[in-house]
Formats: structure tokens, sequence, C-alpha cells
């Protein structure tokens, strides 16, 4: 569910008209509605308290699916954590008023800084994805003085999701250390006095409509933790990690949350331990829309018809990196047969193409335009190729609406870089 409907002709973003927005604010612009995220929170909240085993579970947010600080205070609001990837992203978990020990810290390459940050932070966890890992925590933590919590995240050789670039427990994916080396290595860090092994994670992939995978993956966990145990070594922690899919509005394709808890319930049943789940798109997708304008219409003598707008690949990376499906509709429907249209951006890419003969009613140039479900991974992987600037990004709650990241000027852009001193007459 959203909150983006059609009102006396027009498309709304809860109480606010897209229009109104545009002409205040310019396209491309990002918006997002608060009362679709914390919809989605409640709804996955709801479910997993469905369950004694999944009652009280931390659900901590995906921040590299949607890191806006306005985004994030909404979810902390709701009881969320924050699952990060990077300093960066622990800072800004922080700064949206998330608590440390509702923080995930994530990732195949941390460095030894951004280990040291997440210690000293005082995160919840530290899921360790590699040998390599261990030993470099191990000796920082040891330089701090400190015995920080870590999680083991494994590679349950179940890899699932919409696409092979967005799939991540595969036996040749990057994350995750196979299911001995990581008994191996859980032994070895709960000899250590400088660590404490206290769980196991996994997270296969992205965009999951099929519940079968993550049955085998948490299976997997199950499994490791009854072994675990049955050599003397405590396990109190499981992160099941994200990946649920989402429905890209005319593409089927949503696992249903209360399924899924069902899923994740009987997978812990009798095991008493604390649980973690990571979902992002699920909660950020459908509360974001790119807001985008028709330059023009090119239609060539063979037939071709170009819809170019004022959006781009470096606005929204999605269909570029993966194909994927974001469908697009008018602010302000008109009656007329639709027609197929290529559907472009102004980068010189000829990868800056959002979809190929897309069937839309008719456009013409000053049109308005909305990219849906594009809350999650569109704003945090945009870019300023080609000299764009960035898109800015609004937050609407009921009648109330901010710009919570400004467009940059042209000249903030040129002030953020340095002519080298003796190019200078």
């Amino acid at each position: 569910m959203n909150h983006f409907e059609i009102r006396d002709g027009v498309m709304h973003a809860e109480d606010v008209s897209l229009e109104a927005l545009a002409a205040e604010v310019g396209t491309p612009a990002y918006v997002y509605s608060a009362a679709t995220l914390r919809r989605h929170a409640r709804v996955l909240r709801e479910a997993l308290d469905g369950h004694a085993e999944t009652t009280g579970a931390l659900i901590a947010f995906a921040v590299k699916a949607n890191s806006n600080l306005s985004v994030l205070k909404v979810l902390a609001g709701e009881g969320l954590g924050a699952d990060t990837v990077s300093e960066g992203e622990i800072r800004r978990a922080l700064a949206a008023g998330i608590a440390p020990e509702k923080i995930v810290f994530s990732g195949v390459g941390k460095t030894d800084a951004e280990l040291a940050f997440a210690i000293q932070a005082g995160v919840l966890e530290i899921n360790v994805e590699s040998a390599a890992e261990l030993d470099r925590l191990t000796a920082v933590a040891a330089g701090l003085g400190a015995r920080p919590d870590i999680v083991f995240r494994v590679n349950p050789r179940v890899g699932s999701g919409a696409h092979a670039k967005i799939t991540t427990g595969g036996a040749r994916d990057k994350f995750g250390a196979p299911v001995e080396e990581v008994m191996a290595l859980y032994a070895r860090a709960a000899a250590s006095d400088h660590v404490r092994p206290v769980g196991l994670a996994c997270h296969i992939g992205s965009q999951i409509t099929e519940l079968s995978p993550l049955k085998a993956a948490f299976a997997v966990l199950r499994q490791m933790t009854l072994d675990l145990r049955a050599q003397g070594l405590e396990v109190h922690r499981l992160d099941f990690g994200g990946g649920l899919g989402v429905p890209y509005f005319d593409r089927p394709g949503e696992a249903d949350p209360v399924d899924y808890a069902a899923v994740a319930a009987e997978a812990v049943r009798g095991l008493d331990v604390q649980l973690a789940f990571e979902p992002g798109r699920m909660i950020a997708a459908n509360a974001g829309v790119l807001l985008t304008r028709v330059i023009h219409v090119n239609e060539r003598p063979d037939g071709m018809r170009f819809l170019v707008l004022d959006s781009a690949m470096n606005d929204l990376m999605r269909p570029a990196l993966y194909d994927a499906f974001h469908d697009l509709r008018t602010v302000r429907p008109r009656d007329g047969a639709d027609a197929p249209y290529d559907v472009v951006g102004p980068v010189c890419e000829t990868g800056d193409t959002f979809a190929r003969d897309r069937m839309l009613p008719p456009l013409q140039s000053g049109d308005l335009a909305a990219f849906m479900t594009a809350g999650a991974y569109g704003a945090t992987m945009a870019n300023e190729y080609n000299s764009r600037p960035l898109v800015p990004e609004v937050l609407v709650d009921g009648d109330r609406w901010a710009v919570v990241r400004p467009r940059p000027t042209y000249d903030e852009m040129l002030a953020r870089e340095a002519v080298a001193g003796w190019l200078i007459p």
C-alpha cells in the first residue's frame, strides 16, 4: 500500500498535490510519504508480533535503501533500528536518533577506522564476514581495550533475488563465509579476549518473492546453532537479514509479511534466541516516487517515439543497473489511447533508458509524471554524472511537506572543488 493517489484529477502524496510540489521545488525530485513508511513498519511489526518466537525482534532498517535523515527519523519513531554498511551510515543512524544498541554494522570491506568507530559508538553487533576481517577486528578491539559483540555472516549457498546483481547468498557471491569456515571461526572467536561471538546472520538477496529460499537459508542457521551449542558454544542471536520483495505496481511480486513471519518463527522454534531483521526495500520502496517533467516528445519518421524526461540515469540508476521496472504514471491523467514510448533521459549514454515500448497515455512537453516505487535505492544511488545537480528530496506528512535534502546550486557544486595552485595564473 502507498499514499500516492489521484484526487480532483491530480496525483497527491497524502494531502499534498504533486503539481504544487513541482512548482515549488522543481523537477526532478524525490517525494516520500511518511504515512506509507509508518504503515509498512507497522505491518512488519504486527506480523512478527503474531508469533511468540518473533515478538520483540529488532527491525533494523537497511540504511542503504534510503539514508535520508528525515526518513530515518520517521522510522526511528516507529521503534526501528538500523542496518548499516559504512561509518557514514552509522553516523546517519545516530544523527536520526537511533540508539547504538539498535544498530547493526555489516559489510564485506569494513576498514580498521570504521571498525574502531563502530566499537566506540557501541553498536549492537558487528557482522563479521571472513577470517581476514575477524583477524583485523580482533586487533582493533585489542588496541581499544574493548570486546565487542560479533555475529558471523554465513553464506548458506542459497542465492535468491530478482537479478544476479542483487543476489547475495550464492556460493560465488562475495558476502559471508561458508558454513564450515564459520563453524571454525566461531570457536576461535569464543576463545578470544577481544571479541565475543553471540550469533549468526545471513542475507541471501533482494526483491525475494518466493519464501522457499529464505526458509532454506534459515534452516541452515538453525542447524548451525544446534551444532555450535553441542560444542559448548553460546549462540544468543540470529540475524535473518532482509530481502523481502515488494510489488512494483503493475508488476506482480510481493511476499506476504505474515507468511514471512511464520517461516521465521518456525525456523527458531525452541531455540530461545534474539532475532533481528534487516528490511529496506519493503519499508521504503513504495513510500517514494521520482517526480519528473517531460522535456519533449521526439517522434521520428520511422515511427520511433522517444519520451525525453528531465530525470536521468544518474537520478534513478536501477533501470540502467539491472533492468529494473518502475511504473510511470502521469500526475494529471488525460483521456486518450495509450501508445508505445521509449522513455529516456537527457544524459549522454544509451544506457539512459528507463523503458522501451512502454505503453503510456498521451504526453507532451511540460507534462508531469512520476516513477513509482522509487523510495528505495533511488536517491541513495544518485550521482552528478554530466554535472547534473543531485535530486532534492521532499518528505510529506499529511498536509505538511518539507525539502529534506535541497538541490545544490551550480555554484555550490563548483565550490566543492579546488583548482590546482599551479594552474592559476
